[in-house]
């Protein structure tokens, strides 16, 4: 079941052939274990559905760890570079190979000499590296079992005779591999745990984003975390206060797009983290909302992570925070909590939180957009299409489904069982009705401009008319809508009366709009 890339064998092969030793290792082995346990154990239908998701997490990225040193690694790759001092050598050389297997440009297989760290001053970088002579001390500094394993390659010799000089000779004929598994990864795969390699509170200490990764694997892998190490992770958080915002950001980002984003930010919150990265959100742990909500603002926002139908990161972090600024805009009138405003101020509180975890400018304006116009106004009888314009206008063409997806997410949040109901539908509809571009001349190949040179006439009704007849044909037959058709026509009715043809166009156009409009509705189920 183990399927290795030509570019990595032949890279292990090279530092092999030059006395080096050199294995696969880290994350690229995780994933290749985790596809071979899922297929072999693939009995029953549960299993199969988790061998299928595994068979997706295929390995991007190889990296190989070997006993040579950086500048010995240069030398069995002239190519390489080696600009850190971790004793990492990026490499080349098979760089053409991968490119056209992955589709990745501008980057090179990372090789890594063996190394141990020590001191972490800052919890995020060793104060002294080490280069290591086993492998053993290379997989011990890592982080969790799971990604401290290695695959070493050997090659399988066959005996062959040479007839013709009468003697025995071998050949390479299979290449076998060999799982180094030195702390229990793959016995974790099979159990589905993520676990620290030796003491969990070792590892948090040279590394605090280690205990956001731990809540990431869980996420992606649908794993769980051993119980030791989550409560290394509860005693240890705040030490996420160390380590940049640009790192809990991509983090973050990671989490809100796995299958399992609303059990992340659980775990965050479960797990003490939540509190340093996003405390705004759990300040509606115990804020209770008004009659249609049934949960708390905390409850109903993680909620509506978890219902929300869009895949789209973005979107899911806008319904993560939608109703983030009700526990400050809560008041009571007449005994009812309100939460005027909630919808602006949350789009204000949700720019800084942006800003302060380094977010792109793109990303806090598509998500604060979506924040703002959350409550927007649907109902049948009073929504017309100048308001509804309005509302792409403010949105964002780009922007509607989304919006529609936050506010199904909303709903579903809120404990109500039908997530589009019928006036939500109208809204699509009418959406889709006014942003469809009118039948009308402008869709013509040819305008006004083109028959006043053409015809030699004046600027005229008689333009309009023409335009208009040529209008009905194209709808007839699109095929016809190109240059050379239309102006030969235009000359023919320019020797027409036409009023009667432009009465019988306008009754074709109208028609055509009704059964555009029918087929709408019938997609967006409206009447």
């Amino acid at each position: 079941m183990i399927k290795i890339p030509e570019y990595v064998k032949n890279i292990i092969s090279k530092l092999n052939k030059a006395g080096f030793e050199a294995y696969i290792v880290g994350g690229c082995v995780r994933d290749l274990l985790m596809v071979s346990c899922a297929s072999s154990t693939s009995e029953n239908k549960l299993v199969k559905k988790g061998a299928s998701e595994a068979k997706q997490k295929k390995p991007k990225d190889w990296d190989v760890t070997t006993n040579a040193k950086p500048d010995e690694i240069l030398k069995v790759f002239s190519n390489g570079r080696y600009e850190n001092k971790f004793g990492t050598v990026i490499v080349n050389e098979e760089l053409g190979i991968r490119n056209k297997e992955l589709g990745i440009k501008n980057q090179g297989i990372e090789i890594t000499t063996y190394r141990s760290e020590h001191g972490y001053a800052d919890r995020r970088h060793p104060d002294k590296v080490v280069f290591e002579e086993k492998l053993e001390k290379d997989l011990e500094r890592r982080d969790f079992t799971i990604n401290a394993m290695a695959i070493q390659m050997s090659d399988v010799r066959c005996q062959m005779s040479d007839l013709k000089n009468k003697k025995k000779c071998y050949a390479l004929c299979a290449l076998r591999y060999a799982v180094v598994d030195l702390f229990g990864g793959e016995k974790d795969i099979k159990k589905k745990i993520i676990r620290a390699v030796g003491e969990p509170i070792d590892r948090f200490k040279e590394d605090a984003l280690r205990m956001m990764r731990a809540i990431r694997f869980a996420c992606q892998l649908r794993f769980e975390i051993e119980p030791k190490t989550e409560r290394a992770i509860k005693k240890m958080a705040g030490g996420i206060k160390f380590v940049s915002n640009e790192r809990i950001r991509d983090e973050l980002i990671k989490i809100l797009k796995s299958k399992m984003a609303y059990d992340g930010i659980i775990l965050l919150h479960k797990n003490k983290l939540l509190q340093y990265i996003m405390p705004e959100l759990e300040y509606g742990i115990n804020i209770d909302q008004s009659r249609h909500h049934t949960y708390t603002v905390f409850k109903h926002l993680v909620l509506s992570l978890k219902y929300c139908p869009s895949k789209d990161w973005r979107v899911r972090f806008a319904c993560l925070c939608h109703d983030i600024a009700k526990p400050q805009t809560k008041k009571f009138i007449k005994g009812i909590a309100t939460f005027y405003n909630h919808d602006i101020i949350g789009a204000k509180i949700t720019i800084k939180i942006m800003q302060r975890l380094k977010f792109s400018q793109a990303d806090i304006k598509k998500i604060t957009e979506l924040i703002r116009n959350h409550m927007f106004y649907y109902n049948v009888d009073e929504v017309t299409a100048s308001s509804v314009r309005r509302l792409i206008y403010n949105v964002g063409e780009d922007n509607l489904k989304d919006l529609i997806d936050l506010r199904v997410a909303d709903r579903l949040g809120s404990g109500v069982p039908k997530a589009k109901p019928y006036k939500l539908r109208h809204l699509e509809y009418m959406m889709k009705k006014v942003r469809k571009d009118p039948l009308s001349v402008k869709m013509l190949k040819i305008n006004g401009d083109d028959l006043i040179k053409l015809l030699n006439i004046k600027p005229s009704p008689k333009i309009g008319a023409i335009l208009d007849v040529l209008l009905s044909k194209i709808i007839e037959d699109p095929k016809l809508d190109n240059k050379k058709y239309l102006e030969k026509k235009s000359k023919e009715l320019n020797n027409l009366e036409l009023e009667e043809l432009r009465y019988k166009a306008k009754e074709k156009i109208e028609e055509k709009k009704m059964e555009d409009d029918e087929e709408l509705k019938k997609k967006f189920w409206v009447q």
